[in-house]
């Protein structure tokens, strides 16, 4: 059966994409966006006005679709028409949405250890824990090959991370441990965590469905997500006094503000911050009792 001929529009925003180096899933991404819109338009996306953009966005927001989704079809959209189109003047009818700042959610250690202990089999177990271990993202874990391991300096190779940088994370002794474990029951070849296909990595949503997997059978009330594990390192680092400058370097964030974020989940630090009131109150009961 032979495959679905590619049109020359959506060819033409591949070859747009692949000249400006976008990875493999920012060009997937892109155009599954493009082909949301066109389905919505009814017709081709190039014969799109200005009023569509808008009953498209109007759509989005109708029906709930989340800030992440709206704002990922904003970009692409934009890309479409500004480059592939040549038509700029369509950019400035789309709108990125404000994202409500939320406030990640945060496993104790306590719950980091039975989520581990519930992973669904030993390669499961071992990503998860190279994911807490060393704060990776989903995408950096399912990219990890055999050869990022250097276990001389105790250090992951983090291979064109978010915002395209290769970077280093660290490898601690005990989850070099767990990867030995791994490597000696199924020899992988390229990729750590291979997927069904030995030739290729594991995917992100098969990931995702065991870290679902394991926070059920580890009975967490809590929502769990791979970037869960990823927030509970931070947080327990900062906890432990680690200066977030260098939480910043193992994160891999551009800047520090948002690595600071976590000061706000840190609930060891909030809690050895002492109150104004709480100072007051010991100045108060020191004070001498005046002359009679």
């Amino acid at each position: 059966m032979s495959e679905k001929p590619i049109s020359p529009l959506r060819r033409r925003m591949i070859e747009d994409m692949s000249v400006r180096n976008f990875v493999e899933k920012t060009r997937n991404d892109y155009i599954r966006h493009v082909r949301t819109f066109t389905a919505f338009l009814g017709r081709a996306p190039d014969t799109a006005t200005p009023e569509d953009l808008r009953r498209f966005q109007l759509h989005q927001t109708q029906t709930g679709v989340r800030p992440p989704s709206i704002n990922g079809s904003v970009a692409a959209l934009r890309f479409f028409f500004t480059v592939t189109l040549d038509r700029p003047e369509m950019a400035r009818h789309l709108t990125f949405v404000r994202e409500p700042h939320k406030i990640p959610v945060v496993l104790s250690p306590e719950e980091v250890a039975r989520l581990l202990e519930a992973a669904p089999g030993p390669k499961y177990k071992a990503a998860l824990s190279a994911t807490y271990a060393a704060g990776l993202r989903v995408s950096e874990v399912v990219a990890l090959k055999v050869s990022d391991i250097d276990s001389e300096r105790l250090l992951l190779r983090i291979e064109q991370g978010k915002g395209r940088k290769d970077r280093f994370a660290m490898l601690s002794p005990r989850l070099l441990e767990l990867l030995r474990d791994w490597y000696r029951i199924a020899r992988p070849a390229v990729w750590l965590f291979p997927g069904r296909d030995p030739m290729l990595p594991m995917t992100t949503r098969q990931f995702n469905r065991a870290v679902h997997t394991a926070a059920g059978m580890a009975g967490l009330k809590k929502r769990v997500t791979p970037h869960t594990l990823r927030h509970s390192f931070a947080t327990h680092l900062l906890e432990q006094n680690t200066d977030v400058r260098l939480i910043q370097v193992l994160l891999g964030h551009a800047k520090v503000d948002t690595t600071a974020l976590y000061t706000q989940v840190a609930t060891n630090v909030i809690r050895a911050v002492m109150s104004p009131l709480d100072r007051l109150t010991l100045l108060t009961a020191n004070r001498p009792e005046p002359p009679a």
